[in-house]
């Protein structure tokens, strides 16, 4: 597996490496790619004993050691081939100054103060959930400017871009889980990306 092969299979791949255990569905959604493209890539994957899956109500694919370790090989030769470490790293640093930021704005989206003690955020207050989305939309700004980066370094980064703005443009619009409760929601989508820049710089989390 190397960067000038890169294709369908390891951006699958490497989707489970970011994402973790999960379903058909959920990997579509990650890569942009078509769910019967996608099954059709895992289990090949699964042939080459890169992924395995689980049956049941909570089944479900994940990778293996084996791919694990054929992704990581992947990324690196990726990323040394496009020359595009120090843009990359560049983008990380960007990153972290945002990360404790978006972590606060969560908080804030979960808990509420109300006459001066903190409790779960029941939505009830249009006003303090306008406030949170607004801080979420100023982030959100600043944040498409290091994926754009990122994406101009390795293009697998471009569909962070596109998931991040579909998960506020919901919550925007009333689907309130998309900040922080949904699968696909910012917050979520935003772990990925940061699981996905420590595994690509090979950082220990």
């Amino acid at each position: 597996m190397t960067a000038s092969t890169a294709g369908d299979d390891l951006l699958v791949l490497h989707a489970l490496r970011c994402a973790g255990f999960t379903d058909l569905a959920r990997v579509a959604a990650v890569t942009g790619l078509g769910e019967s493209d996608v099954e059709s890539e895992l289990i090949d994957l699964a042939t080459a004993g890169h992924v395995t899956y689980t049956a049941g109500f909570f089944g479900g694919w994940g990778l293996t050691e084996a791919g694990r370790a054929a992704d990581a090989r992947w990324i690196t030769e990726e990323l040394e081939a496009a020359g595009a470490r120090t843009a990359v790293a560049g983008a990380y640093d960007r990153f972290l100054v945002l990360n404790p930021e978006l972590l606060d704005i969560c908080g804030a989206w979960q808990l509420r103060p109300v006459g001066g003690t903190t409790t779960m955020n029941d939505h009830t207050d249009p006003a303090y959930d306008a406030r949170v989305l607004g801080r979420l939309t100023d982030l959100d700004r600043r944040a498409q400017a290091v994926c754009a980066d990122l994406s101009a370094a390795l293009p697998r980064f471009g569909r962070y871009r596109v998931r991040l703005a579909d998960a506020l443009a919901r919550a925007t619009a009333g689907a309130l889980d998309y900040v922080t409760d949904d699968m696909a929601s910012y917050h979520t989508v935003w772990f990925q990306l940061h699981e996905d820049l420590l595994a690509t710089l090979g950082i220990p989390r």
